[in-house]
Parts: structure tokens; sequence; C-alpha cells
């Protein structure tokens, strides 16, 4: 019962006082301890990210449960329990933020911890607001997790993070130990970042590992950067320190609306819609023997800087980046000569589709640029399960409703055409082709070697014969020929292509009706 002598301004200043405890200033050894340790507090980090003084944070005061009857005072025991939650601004939008604090439990997931996560999730999806977990910690707080009474409970977190998919735009800054918990969080997210040589990933830590399976791994080489960016894919970006992944965030969310209701996040542009200039002439070589950088020509395409690519280090034969045209957000995909002369493998299919399925959700409308020789083949190519990881790409250009555009720039070349949207394949809103297009069913050289072998060797010249078809054939394949059967509306001038596809997004609806039949869901290939 509250004390009847106290006024209302003793026991403000009495929430005051509590309130206090929980700042940094307050836990002066424990923050030391972090910063030694070269990370940020859980509440630092939080004003590094959102509009200075924007943050007002949700369930601060919460005090786990003495159930052991220790007497000791728990909320400087497990200050806001370990996680530190609420509203506020990136850009002036609203935003929702969490931040996991390593200095409590090792940034352990605790019940009441738990509990504000969910809330956290909860409260961005029904109001619309993109959310930005800062994950620092190593799962579920053993202590509280070896009871039934109380893990039994499973609570929804990730039923709500699942509902929240493609609603709410999901960001995981991943800024030290992330096993576990954290990384299941993160594996849910649209866009993870982590710290090279800092942050971790992966379902177990090391010590669980050696503890259940005997093998002894360096946390690093278990799950830092250098795995889970560049060679797994699991996170879109490695970065320098925590600063870089601030920036990181508030620039994947600059182009994204606060939720797929709300309106493109359009900005101001005076870059002239016209002609670029004659540089991007001697971007692509004809010859489709020559390598090139396709991020060059993207550069130039899109209004000046506003480049920004996913997942650069992965599978870097196929590009995926945000960009502006005349201001307006848009994904580009292209296929990348400098890597694998553009094949799409296994891991360039799983970065493709989940990025046409990000910018789908969101609004953004697709434009891709293809120099596709094909899918991988071979016994190593099978072993990554390509048939079926494939089928991914062309499942998600088949669902997308938003408006594409494809620009043939050299080779199109079999399922490799249709999986990068060519052509008629998905009912582009505009196919377009450089001059220097060729497409066709497989590259022209194997389709000689493979459809006329036996003509190729009975010839008095198998080389010289060799030679003629190919360049008979490649009078067949070209942009204009493709234009002349209508599988493409226009051979255009490379200089042209910004502006033509400007042009198209400004009459293009942002979305197309559901024509789909009448069935409840489709059926993801794995």
């Amino acid at each position: 019962m509250t004390n009847p002598d106290k006024t209302m301004r003793d026991l403000i200043d009495s929430i005051a006082a509590a309130r206090a405890t929980l700042d940094d200033s307050a836990r002066a050894p424990a923050i030391d301890k972090l910063h030694a340790r070269g990370k940020l507090s859980a509440r630092e980090r939080v004003a590094r990210l959102v509009d200075p003084g924007s943050f007002t944070e949700i369930g601060g005061l919460v005090a786990e449960d003495d159930e052991q009857g220790s007497g000791a005072d728990n909320r400087a025991r497990s200050p806001a329990d370990g996680v530190v939650v609420g509203t506020a601004r990136i850009d002036g939008r609203p935003v929702m933020v969490l931040s996991q604090d390593f200095s409590v439990f090792g940034g352990s997931i605790g019940k009441l911890g738990s509990a504000k996560t969910r809330r956290a999730v909860q409260i961005a999806v029904t109001s619309g607001l993109p959310l930005v977990f800062i994950l620092d910690g190593g799962g579920h707080r053993i202590q509280d997790g070896q009871d039934a009474r109380h893990f039994a409970h499973a609570n929804g977190m990730f039923h709500d993070m699942a509902r929240a998919s493609g609603w709410i735009p999901v960001v995981a800054l991943m800024l030290g130990a992330g096993f576990a918990g954290p990384t299941n969080y993160a594996g849910l997210a649209d866009f993870v970042v982590m710290v090279r040589g800092l942050s971790t990933m992966g379902l177990a830590g090391p010590a669980l590992v050696k503890a259940a399976t005997g093998e002894d791994i360096d946390t690093l080489a278990l799950g830092g950067a250098e795995i889970q960016v560049d060679k797994q894919g699991l996170a879109d970006l490695g970065v320098t320190d925590e600063d870089a992944a601030f920036a990181a965030a508030r620039r994947f969310l600059s182009y994204l609306p606060g939720n797929a209701r709300a309106a493109a996040a359009i900005t101001s542009c005076d870059q002239p819609a016209g002609p670029v200039g004659d540089a991007i002439l001697d971007l692509v070589p004809v010859s489709t023997r020559k390598a090139y950088d396709v991020r060059k020509v993207l550069a130039l395409i899109a209004d000046t800087g506003s480049v920004f690519e996913i997942k650069p280090t992965f599978a870097g034969n196929l590009v995926t980046a945000f960009a502006r045209l005349d201001g307006r957000p848009v994904g580009l995909i292209a296929n990348q000569a400098l890597r694998l002369g553009g094949m799409i493998d296994a891991n360039a299919c799983d970065k493709g589709a989940h990025f046409i399925a990000l910018c789908d959700a969101f609004g953004l409308p697709l434009i891709s640029f293809i120099d596709v020789p094909g899918f991988a083949i071979g016994s190593g190519a099978e072993r990554t399960n390509l048939g079926r990881r494939s089928a991914k790409l062309i499942y998600e250009w088949g669902h997308a409703s938003v408006p594409r555009i494809s620009v043939v720039l050299r080779k199109g070349y079999g399922l490799g055409y249709f999986a990068m949207c060519g052509g008629r394949s998905f009912s582009a809103d505009a196919a377009f082709a450089w001059p220097s297009a060729e497409i066709c069913a497989m590259s022209i050289e194997g389709a000689i070697d493979v459809a006329y072998r036996k003509e190729v060797q009975a010839a008095a010249d198998p080389q010289a014969r060799r030679q003629q078809m190919i360049d008979e054939t490649r009078t067949r394949v070209g942009a204009l020929r493709g234009a002349e059967g209508f599988g493409i509306d226009d051979v255009i001038d490379p200089r042209d292509t910004r502006r033509r596809l400007i042009e198209v997004l400004a009459r293009a609806q942002p979305r197309r009706p559901n024509d789909h039949p009448p069935k409840f869901r489709s059926i993801t290939p794995i």
C-alpha cells in the first residue's frame, strides 16, 4: 500500500530514482567493461542509430521475479532484464528499436526480456513500423530456461516475426555474440549486418558445440562475418565497426516505406532523365569473351550515388542493389560478367530470389540487366541442388506484382534468360535490348558442337565449317532479330536507357491485381 504521507511529487521522484539506476552513469563498472571490449552499451547503440532525443523506452522498469527468495535487488541484478526496447525516429520516420544488453548475463534472453522482445514485435506489426534489432547476446538465459513451468510456454515471438515478414521492414544488426536466438531473429530479418572481426552468428556457440559434438572451433571460424556474410550469405553486409552498421541500417530503411501499405519513399531529384554520357558505350564490350563490371553500368543509369548493393560479397556473379531513378526507389538485379561470366549458380539463385521477394513486398519496381550464359551445369552444380534452388528464382518472378523491366545488355542464353525476366517470360512492363544483345537457347559455339557435331566432322575442313556455322548462327540471334519477332519491345541506345526506364516507371501501375487461381497459398521451392 502506498504511504499516505507521501505526495504525488514524492512518488514521481521515487520512480525517477528507480529509472536513474538504469542509466549508464549509474552502472559505470559494467559499462566500463563493455568499453574495454570495444563495445558500446545498449543505450549508446540506440542513441547512435536513431534521431537525437527521439527514443522513448518501453519496459525499462521491469525486474525479474525473486523466486529463489534471495532478497536481492533484482532491478540492479538484471536492469531492464537485459534488453532496451522503445520507439524512436530514423531520418524523421517512426521505428521500433530493440537493443540487447551484453552487460546483463551476456545479453541472454530472460523471461521478461523475452516478453519485452515480443511486445516490440507486436507494436511494430500493429502500428506498421519498421523494426530494428541490435543484437549482442547468447540466446535463451539458461538459468531461466531450465524450468518447464516457464519454458513450456514457448511464447509466440517467432510466430509474430513470421507474420511481420513482408509487412514491415526488419533489420538485424549483429554487433557481437549472436548464437542461438539472435541468429533466428536475424534469419527472419530482411537485412542483416555484421561487424567483421567481432560479430558471430550460428545456432550454437563453441562451448555448446564442444559439449554436444566434441568439435573444438574458434568463435569467428564457426560463425564470423567471413563465414556468414561472404560464404553462406546468411548476413547481407560485413562492415568495419558499429557506426558503419548503424549507417547501413539507416540507408537500407531509406529506400523502403514504413510498411507494405505506406507510400513509396520517393525523394526529390534534380538529375536529368535524359541521355547519359558516351562513357556508357565503352563499358560493355561487344565480344562475349570479354568481361566488364556491370556495377559501373548501374551507377551511370541510376541517380548519382544512389546504388546500394545488397550482399555484395556473396554470390558475386549476381548483383542485387537498391537504387533510385528520378528519386523513385527501385531494385536492380544484374548478371556480373566478372564472376563466372555472369552464370547463375545455386547461391545466385538464393540471393536473387530473396531480393525479388524483398522488393515485391515493399513495392519497389524491379529492373533486370541481363548478360547471362545460362545456369551452372555439371556434377558440382547438381550437388548444390541447383534444380530445386533455381526454381526459387523463377518462383519469385512469377509471384512479383510490382512493375518489372528487363534490359538485355549482351548474352541472353537459355533458361537463364527466362530466370532473369527476359522477353515475355514474366510479363515485364517493358522488355528492352541493347544493340550488343544475343538472345538464343544456348551459347552459339556450344550449340554447333552439340547439334551439328556430325556435320562438322564430315566436312573437308571441320574447323572452317564449324566457324562458318557459328558465323551464320550469330546473324540470327542479335537484338534486331529479337525485335523483329517482337520478343522484345525495342532495341535501345545504351545512352537512352535511363530515360526509357524512367518513362516506363512513370506510366506503370505500382501493383498488379492478384490474378492467381483461387488458392490459399503457393508452395515455396525449398
